[in-house]
This record gives structure tokens, C-alpha cells and sequence, in this order.
């Protein structure tokens, strides 16, 4: 099960007018750290501060207007979510989004500003809410993993990763229900399969590792600071094209999440959310042994400052 080198590039034109080119932004301090080139993928300047945007925007735009009429929804701790809502006022089209909880406040505003519909239910109960809803409404699913439109979506990065810096010979992205890493593997080895892609998971949320261990989607119960990465599962298409494709995936422990966020915002000056700084910690922590020209994915930057605050100041 593949998402073809074509499909990523007809979302690269469907999404130009409505998403934004993010820079790869080369540090030299996060260099000498990692010993080996380092540029941030900088996700974190994207519409709604997330990657998300663009596998959401594309899988919205390839819907019916049947579909469309009839609403969309999804579930997210976040920046799924906020994604959704930016695609339903972009479009004109009512969003219906499920959070957990426990969802950052920052993230929750955010998509309540966008106009959505919000719908907070507890964490343990969130898969099997999300499969009721919409159901009992009509709404059109946009799932956060399963959807292979979304999936060429974020395929999109690995385009532009290979168009700004070809010779890259490693990139390192963060998983938590696998959408992301798919897309970028399925672009990266259709144009240069010799580039070596590394999945990164914090050790307390580790959907795609143990699914991976399993042969199957396997459900857990996901808890760390990379908020954005804790997902309950994966999904069949995400989970066959990482085990085809991707090289390895790592985990990596809390400290050294909250460690490469503080260095992030202090030698680039880029805003990250701990999400966005996974990628990052594994190469700073030498989970990931990098050789070449390496890019780290800074996937997003939805996080409420006092807690950044916290998160930043516990790690020095």
C-alpha cells in the first residue's frame, strides 16, 4: 500500500494557493550539537502553526459537494483540529471538532476562533465517541491518520525538502499516529530512495512502534508533553507504508523533549510546541546517529505560553 509520487504532486498544486512554502531553516549551533548539517523543517510557520494544514486542506478540497453539505468532522488533541476549522471557514463548510479534555487551552481557542463547533469529551473516550457522532449526524469523517489524501498532503514536505536541499541525506520526523511520516517517506524514496527517514516517538506514546511490533494497530494509552503526538492508534494505510518505506523509528524520553524545545527557541528564535521539537531531541540526544545533510521536522508551534514557560524554564 503506497500514496504515488503523482498524488503528492497534484496536492502540491491544489495546495499552493492556500498554504505556505516554510523555509529550512539551517542553525549552526544545533549543527555543532548534532554533529552533522542541521536544517529545521519550519512546520511551525505554517497556516494554523501546524503541518496539519496541509493533509487536512487536501482532504477536505478532494471531497463531493454531497460530502461537503453534509459537514466535517474530526477528533484531535489539537492541531488536527484547528486544521479542520481553518478548511471549513476557508471553504465555507460547517467543522465539527472532538478533543480530549486534557487539550491545550491555546489549541482549543484557536479553533473555537476559527468558527468550529467543539465538542470536549474524556480522553478514554474518545475513539469510541468519534465513531458516534458523526455517525448520528451525517457528518463527513476526515480522519487524522486514515485518508490517503491527507497522507499526499503532508507528502508535500518531502517535495519541498528535496527541492531546497537536494543533497539531504537523512530526515527525522516526528510520529504519533503516523499521517506525517507516511507522506514525507512516500516522496522522499519515489524521488531518492536513498534518503534515510527516522520516525521519532516520545517513549510514552508509542502507537506506531508498538503497532509496528504487532503487525496491526494496536490501541494504547499515550502520555507525554508532545501533546500533538499522543495518539491512541495508528490506522492500516499510515502503518504499511511506514513499514515499507521508513528506516527506523526511535523513541526518546521527556527530558530530552523539553531540552531540545528550550534550545530550539533559544539558537533559532523559531517558536515550537513540544511536538514540534521530537525530531530535534533525537538528534540532539544521539538517539538518531545522522551522516550528511540532515533536516529535523519542526512540525508545529500550538502551545500555550505559560505552559511553554514551565516546560522551558524545567529544562534548564
Amino acid at each position: 500500500m503506497t500514496i504515488s509520487i503523482d498524488e503528492i504532486r497534484d496536492a502540491a498544486r491544489t495546495l499552493r494557493p492556500s498554504i505556505h512554502r516554510t523555509p529550512l531553516v539551517r542553525s549552526q549551533s544545533l549543527s555543532a550539537l548534532a554533529g552533522t548539517p542541521l536544517h529545521l523543517k519550519a512546520e511551525s510557520l505554517q497556516r494554523t502553526g501546524s503541518f496539519k494544514a496541509r493533509g487536512v486542506l487536501n482532504a477536505v478540497l478532494a471531497l463531493s459537494p454531497e460530502e461537503r453539505a453534509r459537514g466535517i468532522f474530526t477528533f484531535s488533541a489539537g492541531n488536527t483540529g484547528l486544521a479542520l476549522a481553518y478548511a471549513g471557514r476557508t471553504l465555507g463548510i460547517p467543522a465539527t471538532v472532538m478533543v480530549p479534555e486534557t487539550a491545550p487551552r491555546a489549541k482549543i481557542d484557536a479553533i473555537d476562533a476559527y468558527g468550529a463547533r467543539i465538542v470536549a469529551v474524556p480522553g478514554a473516550e474518545l475513539m469510541q465517541r468519534a465513531a458516534a457522532l458523526p455517525a448520528e449526524e451525517g457528518l463527513t469523517v476526515i480522519h487524522p491518520w486514515e485518508n490517503r489524501a491527507l497522507i499526499a498532503g503532508h507528502g508535500t514536505i518531502g517535495l519541498e525538502i528535496l527541492e531546497d536541499l537536494p543533497d539531504v541525506a537523512t530526515v527525522v520526523v516526528p510520529v504519533g499516529g503516523g499521517g506525517l511520516i507516511a507522506g514525507i517517506a512516500s516522496a522522499l524514496k519515489a524521488i531518492r530512495p536513498e534518503v534515510r527517514v527516522v520516525g521519532v516517538e516520545p517513549e510514552g506514546s508509542q502507537s506506531v512502534g508498538q503497532s509496528l511490533a504487532a503487525g496491526e494497530p494496536v490501541h494504547i494509552t499515550p502520555v507525554s508533553i508532545a501533546d500533538g503526538l499522543n495518539a491512541p492508534s495508528t490506522a492500516p494505510t499510515p502503518l504499511a507504508i511506514i513499514a515499507h518505506l521508513v528506516d527506523e523509528i526511535v523513541t526518546v524520553p521527556e527530558e530530552s523533549i523539553a531540552s531540545a524545545l528550550a534550545l530550539i527557541i533559544q539558537r533559532t528564535k523559531l517558536l515550537s510546541e513540544p511536538s514540534g521539537a521530537v525530531a530535534t531531541a533525537a538528534l540532539l540526544s544521539g538517539a538518531v546517529q545522522p551522516a550528511g545533510p540532515t533536516v529535523a521536522i519542526l512540525s508545529g508551534a500550538n502551545v500555550d505560553l505559560h505552559r511553554l514557560s514551565g516546560l522551558v524554564g524545567a529544562s534548564g
